[in-house]
């Protein structure tokens, strides 16, 4: 079989880059979908820095949220490259405000860029992969949409959204070869993360019983072995990693 195709959404992020990096390492060759507001020279110097560490990720435009943006998006790549095998559903914004203050374009704005963009991104490749008879679907949620969050109304529904989605779609696609899978992160140290301040950082480590913030790699691990072969026996299962702050 010729090389596996990947396409990670919101690739270019902290949690983004290290699951192209894990999945490039497993052997599959990597896309990494980016909007960054249009950004594209930021794109490109993020993909400098990849192949810098010694990663070749390739970089492809997109606006998630959008369903004709998703589609030029993934056309693009699969002329390219072909079909993709694994799609990891990793975009997402948040847009935070008590439910009494929200907008509805901050319900809006968070539905879409989280949830409709699963749906955009999924109907464009599943297809593909019921013809090959095998494919991989990750979809990137949030212990936030497990157990609710103070000002993340419109965050937490869509996160927890994605797992329904999840279960459902396993279901309809399990005998062909295809799983879908969700992948619940707590508080990681992303570079973004990290620039809150320290006191901030130390009373929510407080919080998680071992101590610390996860680390974005071991987001990638989880994901990359849900995109394996030796996977293929796990769907529609959500796998949560935040250090025990969430357990049930």
């Amino acid at each position: 079989m010729s090389q596996r195709v990947a396409l990670v959404t919101g690739g270019t992020g902290g949690i983004g880059t290290a699951i192209c990096r894990e999945l490039a390492t497993a052997g599959y060759l990597v896309i990494a979908g980016y909007n960054s507001g249009g950004n594209h020279d930021k794109a490109k110097a993020w993909q400098d820095e990849q192949r810098e560490a010694g990663y070749e990720i390739d970089v492809a435009y997109g606006d998630v949220s959008d369903a004709e943006s998703a589609k030029q998006c993934v056309d693009g790549v699969v002329a390219k490259y072909g079909a993709v095998h694994c799609l990891v559903n990793n975009a997402g914004i948040t847009r935070d405000s008590t439910f009494r203050k929200m907008t509805l374009e901050q319900w809006d704005q968070v539905m879409n860029a989280n949830l409709r963009s699963v749906f955009n991104m999924t109907r464009l490749v599943i297809n593909g992969m019921l013809e090959e008879k095998w494919g991989r679907v990750v979809n990137i949620s949030s212990v936030n949409g497990q157990k609710g969050q103070f000002g993340q109304a419109n965050y937490a529904a869509a996160k927890a959204g994605m797992h329904g989605f999840t279960k459902s779609l396993a279901q309809e696609v399990a005998a062909k070869g295809v799983t879908v899978n969700t992948v619940s992160p707590g508080y990681i140290m992303t570079s973004m993360v990290a620039a809150i301040g320290d006191d901030i950082l130390e009373k929510i480590a407080s919080t998680i019983p071992v101590g610390r913030l996860g680390k974005p790699e071991e987001i990638a691990y989880t994901v990359s072995f849900l995109a394996s072969e030796r996977a293929a026996f796990i769907t529609g299962s959500n796998v949560a990693i935040n250090g025990g702050q969430h357990m049930f």
